[in-house]
């Protein structure tokens, strides 16, 4: 990321991004929960990425550094807080319900006086403490060799390569790079390489293309097989409102 480092205040509230548009590194002094009501955003750190359709919220503790970026446009809402209520220390993808989605939207939206207000956030924050944890996280690699093979598959996602294949041509043995794989990014290729296909099929999603071409462009064999990928991943179907 760009060496931008300003503090800025972690206020709820909602914001429209329009498509490819984004915030510039920062960070807060206040946790913040971050969500999406419209269309696909991405929230990146040093360690990586976070992405959020509609049924996922992100949590950014306190002091991290991060930056936004929209894929479709996009209504960025965000609620600070003082507390912590999941006592987690980075960041993660919460699972949002129906009805913390109607929660995050009513909160954000500012109406209604100080005793209703903090009525809702009690609510809120009781959802928040049932959210369960599901990863949408694309490590970022820091070892030279690891980076060069996974920004040849950034390039192209269908790349089918295997990690021996693509180790030959940066010059790294698939042993090295598979060692490398677990003490760099915490998973095995295959992991990184589904979740690196997984965020780029959101973003082309929320671009509006079609199922049938995101599966071929992410290099998926098959429609279903994509299908299948995403339900499991994400909890519904591509094609679904809920993408």
């Amino acid at each position: 990321m760009p060496e931008i480092r300003q503090r800025r205040p972690a206020n709820s509230g909602v914001l429209s991004i329009p498509a490819g548009g984004g915030i510039d590194p920062h960070w807060h002094e206040e946790h913040q929960i971050v969500y999406a009501g419209r269309g696909v955003l991405a929230v990146t750190t040093e360690a990586g990425s976070w992405i959020a359709p509609a049924n996922r919220a992100i949590w950014v503790p306190a002091g991290t550094l991060h930056e936004h970026r929209a894929y479709g446009e996009t209504a960025l809402h965000t609620v600070g807080l003082t507390e912590n209520p999941l006592a987690l220390t980075a960041p993660s993808a919460l699972v949002v319900s129906p009805l913390l989605r109607e929660l995050i939207l009513a909160y954000t939206t500012p109406e209604g006086d100080v005793d209703e207000r903090d009525r809702l956030r009690a609510v809120l924050l009781d959802q928040l403490r049932h959210s369960p944890q599901r990863p949408t996280y694309l490590p970022t690699p820091r070892d030279p060799r690891l980076s060069a093979v996974c920004g040849l598959l950034q390039d192209d996602p269908a790349d089918n390569r295997t990690l021996a294949e693509l180790g030959r041509e940066i010059g790294a043995s698939e042993r090295t790079l598979s060692r490398l794989c677990k003490t760099d990014l915490g998973m095995t290729f295959p992991q990184w390489r589904t979740q690196l296909r997984l965020h780029t099929a959101l973003r082309l999603l929320a671009g509006g293309e079609s199922v049938t071409r995101v599966a071929h462009q992410c290099g998926w064999a098959s429609t279903s097989a994509f299908i299948d990928t995403f339900r499991r991943a994400f909890g519904h179907t591509p094609g679904s409102r809920s993408a």
